[in-house]
């Protein structure tokens, strides 16, 4: 298990923990048993020998295991003991919903017709609608699978002047992403700009989730060190969560004009 002993495991913070044994799992056993599995090989003996022990230590730390990474974790494993026994594993119930031409069309209308709001009408954002904008957020893709995204869910009516110092009018919900450092332990070799790119994919996911299910949104920047102070202070964040950017949305009281894009041949410096 390299440089972190068993008794590590069992005795640290469980955020970290549980973030080190979804990397360990991804990158000791989930992508070489796909890899035998396409190929038709079999797994090393040994291969599945971390994951066996993190999930023994899981139990013995008395974690739930009815949660998403534990199950996670088991299943890949599964896969793995087949592999290695040159079984055959079907993964068909696994395939994706490949969007017919019609929802392709639908996509598109999602991905090229989303404007940035600055103007909302007083309508109420039902809080099932925003948990949708959550969880958009939390699948996007993330490196390693280390899942740092965390959440402050605000409505400015309950807190005026909170937000004060953006350059937008207040939004009637802010989404506030922040990102639980500690998980980013469980690999010393990442670059830090990865950090920022998990964070952007997750935003990326919330304002096309908001423009599909029918709202406005605008992706945006804390302009002062003040508005993030204001947020630790206000919720007592502890220093390992960040706050790194937040997406507003309402219901929409505007239609901007798109933003003409760059053609293709001004963008595209190579393609051979």
């Amino acid at each position: 298990m390299g440089t972190i002993t068993r008794q590590d495991y069992v005795t640290m913070d469980e955020t970290e923990f549980r973030a080190r044994f979804r990397e360990r799992v991804h990158h000791t056993l989930e992508i070489q048993t796909y890899s035998a599995l396409y190929y038709g090989k079999k797994l090393s003996p040994r291969q599945t020998e971390t994951v066996k022990e993190l999930l023994e230590i899981w139990q013995e730390r008395g974690l739930p295991i009815d949660a998403a990474d534990y199950s996670w974790g088991r299943q890949v494993l599964q896969f793995a003991e087949q592999a290695q026994a040159g079984a055959t594993v079907d993964l068909a119930e696994f395939a994706p919903h490949w969007p017919a031409l019609q929802e392709i069309k639908s996509f598109e209308n999602i991905l090229y017709e989303r404007r940035s709001v600055r103007h909302w009408t007083d309508q109420e954002v039902p809080d099932e609608v925003i948990d949708k904008l959550l969880n958009a957020g939390l699948w996007a893709a993330h490196s390693c699978n280390l899942q740092s995204i965390r959440y402050l869910v605000i409505r400015e009516k309950n807190e005026p002047g909170l937000f004060k110092g953006s350059d937008i009018p207040g939004g009637p919900v802010h989404i506030v992403l922040l990102q639980d450092e500690r998980v980013y332990r469980a690999n010393a070799l990442m670059p830090v700009k990865n950090r920022l790119l998990d964070c952007g994919a997750a935003a990326q996911n919330i304002v096309l989730a908001a423009h599909a299910y029918g709202l406005g949104g605008v992706w945006l920047t804390f302009n002062t060190e003040d508005m993030i102070e204001r947020l630790n202070e206000r919720f007592n964040l502890p220093e390992y969560i960040k706050v790194v950017t937040y997406v507003d949305v309402g219901y929409p009281d505007q239609n901007p004009a798109p933003p003409k894009r760059l053609s293709l041949p001004e963008v595209v410096f190579a393609r051979i």
